[in-house]
């Protein structure tokens, strides 16, 4: 494990394998870079790769001291622009979903200089005032959860409550057969254990400008002359409850150089789940060989999901 200079008093613990373009991979929440590890061998013979635990996640820092504000989305690319600029990374591949979606798409827009292309798995843009839609409220209830004290008067430094919590959203949140739980829960359990670390790793849904609900709800559609033109692979999973293939149908309002792809079976840890097609994405970045799709909407016109709704949390739960 490797640690980054401290910015804002915080250092980054990451991971690095490969030589060559660099592939940056953010996690999501719950997690740690721990979620990338079988797509980070896949891509390090072709490139090098930088996998790092988010503020509050992992092995990077974790204390309260320095505020709030570090563990926010700000704080977070401005964390990851400060270990991109300290490894001197440029040229690069940001790959994000969940959290670390949003952080690889605040990358690229505060420093365009760092950033060759993006591959993407949701949160994506377009999503808007469908976020307050009674079903997705009913699936976003932790991003209203964290921000009660419960937090830290019953979970943190609580294991028990702690391993009860992830089974909830590993189980309900990965696709039909997935191992992702088998895979990540004790890992996890351990990572958030520690006291503070639980409260440290939830506390980017504290932000109004971190917290998904907020921000969606508050979500405007910029000019098309100001449309995020990045080229930008889109990998949409199928089994998603957070994030319905639906949500895709507005992209093109505020991105004008993307691939859209769905992933059948796949849900919410769509990296852990389908490492091979994120692979497939960054290599052909790497190559030069990927195109975006020349008619918006074509990617998702052949059939629908093919997805059992009754294996999904929001549906009936497993």
């Amino acid at each position: 494990m490797l640690y980054s200079n401290p910015t804002d008093g915080y250092r980054l613990a990451y991971r690095k394998s490969g030589s060559g373009r660099p592939v940056v991979m953010v996690h999501g929440s719950p997690g740690d870079g721990r979620e990338y590890d079988k797509l980070a061998a896949l891509v390090s013979s072709h490139a090098m790769t930088v996998v790092p635990d988010l503020r509050g996640f992992g092995h990077s820092d974790k204390h309260s001291e320095n505020g709030g504000d570090a563990f926010s989305r700000d704080g977070q690319v401005r964390a990851v622009v400060a270990l991109m600029d300290e490894l001197e990374l440029r040229d690069a591949i940001l790959v994000g979903y969940d959290i670390g979606g949003f952080t690889v798409q605040g990358i690229a827009r505060k420093r365009p200089d760092l950033v060759a292309a993006l591959v993407l798995a949701p949160p994506l843009p377009g999503v808007g005032r469908r976020i307050l839609e009674v079903t997705p409220v009913n699936e976003f209830w932790h991003a209203t959860f964290f921000r009660t004290k419960l937090v830290e008067q019953v979970f943190d430094a609580n294991p028990e409550a702690i391993r009860a919590l992830l089974r909830v959203h590993l189980d309900g949140w990965s696709g039909p057969g997935s191992t992702v739980t088998d895979e990540l829960l004790d890992h996890m359990v351990e990572a958030y254990s520690a006291p503070g670390a639980f409260t440290a790793g939830v506390s980017w849904f504290r932000h109004e400008e971190s917290n998904p609900i907020s921000d969606y709800a508050a979500e405007t559609v910029p000019p098309m002359a100001e449309r995020f033109d990045k080229p930008t692979s889109i990998l949409w999973p199928e089994c998603d409850p957070l994030f319905p293939t639906a949500w895709s149908d507005r992209l093109d309002r505020f991105m004008s150089n993307f691939s859209l792809k769905f992933m059948p079976g796949v849900g919410h840890f769509s990296p852990t789940e389908a490492p091979e097609i994120f692979a497939g994405e960054i290599l052909a970045h790497l190559s030069g060989d990927w195109r975006p799709d020349a008619v918006r909407g074509k990617a998702r016109a052949g059939r629908a999901p093919v997805c059992d709704p009754g294996l999904i949390f929001g549906a009936g739960g497993r």
